[in-house]
C-alpha cells in the first residue's frame, strides 16, 4: 500500500518537517551518491560497536544521529521522504516545531537502540551496518496513529486509489512489521542486509506512548482539523 494523500491540511507551515525531507535528500544527492558504498560504511550504525566486538568508523554516540540521514537506494530514500511528507506535518502540527523537532531524534535514537538490542542478543546480523530514517519515522507514524485515527489515507492498492482510515492503514502497517521481524534478522545474517524491522517497532510504540501521555496530560490536542476540499480526489 502506497500513501498519496490524509486529506488534512496543516494549520502552519511545517518547517521542522520540511527541513528534515530537504536534509534526508542533500545528504542523499550530495554525501551518498557520489561514492555510495563508502559512505553507507563510513557513517552507518554499526550495533557491534556498543558492546565492543567491532569499531565503527565514528563513535556510536554520533552514528545513531548520522545514519538517520542515510539511505542505501532511491527508493529507500522515496518511499522513506513520502511517509514522512504526508504524515510528518500533522504531527508537527499538534507538537510545534522545537516539540516535534526533539521527538523525531528520539524515536530515531528509541528505534535505533530498539534493533541493536534485539540484534545484540540474537547475536546475528551484528556487523551489518544499520541506516536509514524509517525509524524515526515509524515514530511519526505511531504518533499520527493516536492523534489522528479516523483521518483518511488515499491510498494506492497496486493501480487502484482507494481511501481507508488511518487506524486500518497504520495498524497494518504496524502489524507487518511484526510479522516480519523474525525475517529482518535472519535476512541480515544471511545475507549481509535486510530491513530493521525491529527499529520500526520500536519507533512506532515510542510514538504512540508519548502522544497518549501528551494527550492524557492535556499538553497537545487530538482535534483535527477539517479536510480540505482541494486535498480530497
Amino acid at each position: 500500500m502506497i500513501p498519496l494523500s490524509d486529506g488534512i491540511p496543516a494549520r502552519r507551515t511545517p518547517y521542522v518537517n520540511i527541513a528534515l525531507i530537504v536534509a534526508n535528500f542533500a545528504v542523499w544527492l550530495l554525501y551518498e551518491l557520489p561514492n555510495l558504498q563508502a559512505s553507507v560504511n563510513h557513517a552507518s550504525f554499526y550495533p557491534c560497536a556498543v558492546n565492543g566486538t567491532c569499531h565503527s568508523p565514528l563513535p556510536w554516540g554520533v552514528a545513531w544521529i548520522t545514519s538517520m540521514f542515510l539511505h542505501g537506494s532511491w527508493d529507500h530514500i522515496l518511499g522513506n521522504m513520502l511517509f514522512l511528507f504526508i504524515f510528518g506535518k500533522n504531527v508537527e502540527d499538534s507538537f510545534g516545531h522545537r516539540g516535534y523537532l526533539l521527538f523525531y531524534f528520539a524515536g530515531g535514537l528509541v528505534a535505533t537502540a530498539t534493533q541493536t538490542t534485539v540484534t545484540l542478543l540474537a547475536g546475528t546480523g551484528t556487523h551489518v551496518p544499520n541506516l536509514g530514517a524509517s525509524g524515526a519515522i515509524a515514530a511519526v507514524l505511531g504518533a499520527y496513529f493516536v492523534l489522528y485515527p479516523k483521518s483518511k489515507v488515499l491510498t494506492l492498492i497496486v493501480v487502484f486509489p482507494v481511501r481507508i482510515s488511518a487506524w486500518f492503514f497504520l495498524g497494518a502497517w504496524f502489524l507487518y512489521q511484526l510479522i516480519e521481524a523474525d525475517f529482518g534478522l535472519m535476512s541480515a545474517s544471511a545475507n549481509g542486509g535486510g530491513v530493521a524491522f525491529f527499529a520500526h517497532i520500536g519507533g512506532f510504540v515510542f510514538g504512540s506512548i508519548v502522544a497518549t501521555a501528551l494527550v492524557r496530560a492535556r499538553r497537545i490536542s487530538t482535534t483535527q482539523p477539517a479536510v480540505s476540499p482541494a486535498s480530497v480526489f
